[in-house]
């Protein structure tokens, strides 16, 4: 099963690979953060692995308690660098933040589905693309957009960085919670009802900064 991750893995990078000389500059970065999050995933599958086998193959503890603050915090590691030495615009920072989510989900299901082969149907797909793709996705993007918020402000970088992580991994702590438990309708929709009002929000931000960045111009 883990050379069977890797081929699906090489797959995936290579298609991203091929397309990036292609691509604009604007869209070859945002590619470019899709396949970091894919080598995230693969990352802290092993290291995931480890931990599972640590804690007797306790399923339910290891994703319920553990994966939610290893994931998150390997795919905020990028989203820093970005910040740090890339751009902390909040556009560029969004983007790359959401690709950095989308490439970690696609692997992740990938996995799961040679995982569990044998039971995936067309729901399954459907529930796992709109489920866990738009957590990972949201929970990125919740860390992007904060640290666009704070970078400049030395004295809240670090503590508020701590707690947009905090919150990441809190969300996708709930929605693991919520998935494996006789809720698990209510986790199968949070994420989409989280994505909604989170787009809203976002497209409003950026409009109110187009007016101030052409006014700087």
């Amino acid at each position: 099963m883990d050379n069977l991750n890797y081929i699906v893995f090489i797959c995936i990078i290579v298609a991203f690979g091929m397309i990036l000389p292609l691509l604009e500059r604007r869209t070859r970065m945002v590619v470019s953060f899709m396949i970091v999050g894919v080598c995230c995933c693969l990352f802290i599958s092993e290291i995931n692995n480890l931990l599972l086998q640590a804690f007797d193959e306790d399923m339910l503890y290891v994703t319920t308690t553990i994966t939610p603050i290893t994931e998150e915090i390997i795919k905020a590691l990028p989203i820093l660098y970005c910040a740090v030495v890339i751009s902390d615009d909040r556009r560029i920072l969004i983007s790359n933040a959401f690709a950095v989510g989308v490439g970690f989900a696609l692997l992740e299901n990938m996995i799961i589905l040679l995982q569990n082969v044998n039971e995936a149907t067309i729901l399954w797909a459907l529930i796992r693309s709109f489920g866990s793709g738009l957590v990972h996705g949201l929970c990125t993007v919740m860390v992007g957009m904060g640290i666009s918020y704070i970078r400049k402000r030395r004295k809240l970088f670090w503590c508020g960085t701590f707690a947009l992580l905090s919150a990441a991994i809190i969300y996708h702590a709930v929605y693991n919670v919520l998935v494996q438990s006789s809720f698990r309708n209510v986790g199968f929709i949070l994420p989409i009802l989280s994505y909604i009002p989170a787009i809203i929000l976002l497209r409003k931000s950026v409009a109110a900064r187009r007016p101030q960045a052409r006014a700087a111009a």
